[in-house]
């Protein structure tokens, strides 16, 4: 059980100074907060059972996940481009290099512990990392994965498990 606060635009200045490090995501436990998206995510792998069974298990894991966040800082970059050509440059390099090579990676991973899930045999931080940021992808561009249909049914397969199926049925949309 979590709560999902969703912060508006116009909150966010009143709450930023409140905030460990003056930015979101926070996690709160016991009237604690902590802040980094991923030290957030791998904690609560840790206490729920889905980092992995053994140190090696967590070090793939965390390669994974670091993997898909090399992902994140290179579709941020064109967002925050002002040039309209140069944004257009990085779209298209992200869109025809980067992604393609990335995804390789990943598929490289994934076959590599046998093709249904990243890490050990079961669902793991890494397949939900993936899951979000890769999912935001192809919502944009359904084509994304065609090259890799492992990823494309590891998603598929992360997507429906139940209790995520429950969770993305409700969460509030948000942009990447």
């Amino acid at each position: 059980d979590f709560e999902d606060h969703r912060v508006q635009g116009e909150e966010w200045p009143k709450l930023k100074s409140s905030m460990p490090t003056g930015q979101m995501p926070v996690l709160e436990i016991d009237g604690k907060k902590y802040s980094q998206s991923l030290a957030i995510a791998r904690y609560l792998a840790r206490e729920y059972g889905m980092a992995g069974k053994t140190n090696t298990d967590q070090l793939l894991m965390d390669q994974i996940v670091d993997t898909v966040n090399d992902l994140i800082n290179e579709m941020i970059k064109p967002v925050f481009e002002k040039d309209e050509a140069r944004k257009a440059e990085m779209e298209k390099k992200l869109k025809e290099e980067t992604m393609p090579r990335i995804f390789g990676t990943l598929n490289n991973f994934l076959e590599g512990n046998g093709g249904d899930y990243f890490v050990g045999t079961k669902l793991s931080l890494a397949d939900v990392f993936f899951m979000d940021i890769v999912s935001r992808v192809v919502e944009k561009d359904p084509k994304a994965l065609e090259k890799f249909p492992k990823l494309a049914a590891n998603l598929k397969k992360t997507q429906s498990e139940p209790k995520i199926a429950a969770y993305l049925a409700k969460r509030p949309k948000t942009d990447l």
